[in-house]
């Protein structure tokens, strides 16, 4: 690999691994796949598919119609994510490839041991990818200061380790064929761990859903004072989990209701950590549709929603915040009775 500058032919490594089935690429695998592609045509150079996991011969035949070489690493060490086997099968890929770009999605998997791997062939390492353009050069953008600032990266240095975010690109979607795939031999070190089983959350516990279609986020409202004088924090509970249910959508938070619960509030959604938080001091998820209810929707907030396809929000005010070009519609309703409605109306469907 050479260090002391950009080589007159890239050569790009999209780094992919298996689901939980052992034998299909994930979804974010996909979508660095797209975007290899879209690189190596930009570049003109050439492209290489890498796979990890249990049966990772079986997973490259979604891929067999990318044209690109494949190369495999495979079997039982490989089946749970554990960082000494995960990091020593993607330094054996990267060194059989030589490749001057890697590409791989920002994945738990792949977050915890890309920054190592780099380090180990001597590269260099950049997060939070959301687009990638060649011509002359490679440039990489990316989000800094809680997604407020876009920023362009370029480096002459070689191996450069781009990790994409999740849902920048569209998923690869070609026809499935019988593929080549090269072995990859790896020199497993010794390993001090052993995976004896998962433990899953019930669908019920589980808010956090980021493959989600739809985000649907909390606000204040929820747990203040409802028309009648009270305050309905059981059915307020009761409604969003039962939407949630229904829907499969994930949970998001105001940053003033996921505070409530540190501040020892009585009236809380007992389900609703800072994890849910989304917003300045939240995340910014990345969802096809999003619904907001009893949120006031300003700046702060608005951040976390960035990158929402369709945006629709539930409110009593018809001055909120969300009105004013913040959100694609806006129903000037009770947020209670209209998701009351929308579980009926799901149940019955079910």
């Amino acid at each position: 690999m050479d260090h002391s500058g950009v080589s007159k032919m890239e050569t790009i490594l999209v780094l992919t691994h298996v689901d939980e089935t052992g034998s299909a690429l994930t979804k974010a695998s996909l979508e660095a796949v797209t975007a290899g592609i879209e690189l190596t045509r930009q570049l003109s150079a050439s492209l290489t598919i890498g796979i990890l996991g249990l049966n990772a011969e079986a997973a490259a035949s979604v891929v067999a119609a990318t044209g690109a070489r494949l190369l495999a690493v495979s079997g039982d060490a490989f089946a749970q994510p554990r960082y000494a086997t995960d990091a020593a099968g993607c330094e054996a890929l990267c060194r059989a490839t030589q490749a001057s770009i890697v590409l791989a999605p920002g994945s738990s998997r792949f977050t915890r041991v890309a920054a190592g791997v780099a380090h180990r062939v001597g590269g260099f390492i950049d997060t939070h990818i959301t687009a990638l353009s060649g011509n002359d050069s490679v440039d990489a953008t990316r989000w800094f200061y809680r997604q407020r600032i876009e920023a362009v990266v370029s480096r002459n240095a070689r191996p450069w380790f781009l990790l994409l975010d999740a849902g920048t690109h569209t998923a690869y979607a070609g026809e499935s064929g019988a593929a080549t795939v090269e072995a990859v031999a790896v020199t497993l070190p010794a390993t001090r761990t052993a995976v004896e089983g998962l433990r899953i959350p019930l669908l019920d516990a589980q808010t956090i859903r980021p493959d989600a279609k739809l985000l649907f986020v909390t606000g204040a409202g929820w747990t203040k004072k409802q028309p009648d004088g009270q305050i309905h924090v059981a059915e307020a509970s009761s409604l969003i989990l039962d939407f949630l249910r229904l829907t499969g959508a994930s949970l998001g938070s105001s940053k003033s209701l996921a505070d409530q619960k540190a501040e020892g509030e009585q009236s809380v959604l007992p389900f609703l950590t800072h994890m849910n938080q989304i917003g300045q001091t939240g995340s910014t998820p990345r969802h096809a549709k999003g619904l907001s209810t009893c949120c006031h929707g300003e700046e702060p907030h608005v951040v976390g929603w960035r990158f929402i396809g369709e945006r629709r929000a539930i409110s009593l005010d018809p001055n909120c915040g969300w009105t004013r070009g913040k959100a694609d519609v806006v129903y000037i309703a009770d947020a209670f009775q209209v998701i009351a409605k929308v579980n009926a109306l799901l149940e019955a469907r079910s």
